[in-house]
């Protein structure tokens, strides 16, 4: 996880798989003899040997999340399993766009963030949370091909969802703006972004919680009020089910390095 706020370029070849998500800025990035446009919200996938290039724009700087993997390919050879010699080849597109694929997008900040916590199990965690980010980006690229006006109103419904961050939302009020039917926005909600309507917001209030706890001046309280939760206490649980910490907890770790 890195975000330089000052332009660096970087050219290397590595012998491992790279996947790279750019979260904000801009620049290019050159991946063999191809140029890219960097941009937030893009993928990029280097293989191993090819040269890559990243050079962010001066006047924005850029922040990114890059996975490094390893893979082998298991053979049955005469009815005993053995591990290839050669490494697999993969096939993703250089560059794609994972701007709507939220689910995507979450996978790789579990897995940077599960890999940088370096908690106990975490080398066996990385491992399945990697599998369900190909998963993931599988998905979103399945959706891609069959392109669905429904999306753009879950996009609708996420601005919406930003703006009310510090109030509440209800699945009657959510159909009546993108003009769906409860049933079938939940179902659609569901399947695009992998969480339900409420679960998506609640996500979103504790993201900019996270913010504002960072930041250092604000109390769990005031947080919890301008998020618009009058109970601190069902705000900390609330909190704790979705971070897996307290908000103090988060703050001591995040401000503090306690």
């Amino acid at each position: 996880m890195r975000k330089w706020e000052h332009p660096r370029h970087i050219a290397r070849t590595l012998t491992h798989h790279t996947l790279l998500l750019v979260t904000e800025g801009s620049g290019s990035i050159t991946i063999g003899d191809k140029n890219h446009a960097l941009q937030s919200g893009m993928l990029y996938y280097v293989g191993p040997g090819t040269f890559h290039s990243l050079e962010p724009h001066s006047s924005q700087p850029a922040g990114v999340l890059t996975v490094h993997f390893s893979c082998s390919r298991v053979i049955l050879n005469d009815g005993r399993w053995e591990i290839a010699e050669e490494e697999p080849a993969l096939h993703p597109a250089p560059a794609q766009s994972l701007k709507d694929a939220y689910a995507a997008q979450d996978m790789f900040h579990k897995l940077v963030e599960c890999w940088n916590a370096k908690l106990p199990g975490y080398e066996f965690m990385s491992k399945i949370l990697l599998q369900q980010l190909f998963v993931a980006i599988a998905q979103h690229l399945k959706k891609q091909r069959q392109p669905d006006a429904a999306s753009l109103k879950v996009d609708k419904i996420i601005q919406h969802m930003h703006d009310k961050i510090d109030g509440k939302i209800t699945l009657g009020e959510m159909s009546e703006l993108v003009r769906l039917s409860p049933a079938y926005l939940s179902r659609t909600f569901k399947e695009t972004t992998g969480y339900s309507l409420i679960e998506f917001f609640n996500k979103l209030k504790i993201d900019k919680a996270k913010e504002l706890l960072v930041e250092g001046e604000r109390k769990v309280k005031e947080v919890a009020r301008e998020l618009g939760y009058a109970d601190e206490f069902y705000f900390s649980r609330m909190f704790k089910k979705i971070e897996g910490v307290s908000p103090s907890e988060f703050y001591s770790k995040n401000v503090h390095d306690i």
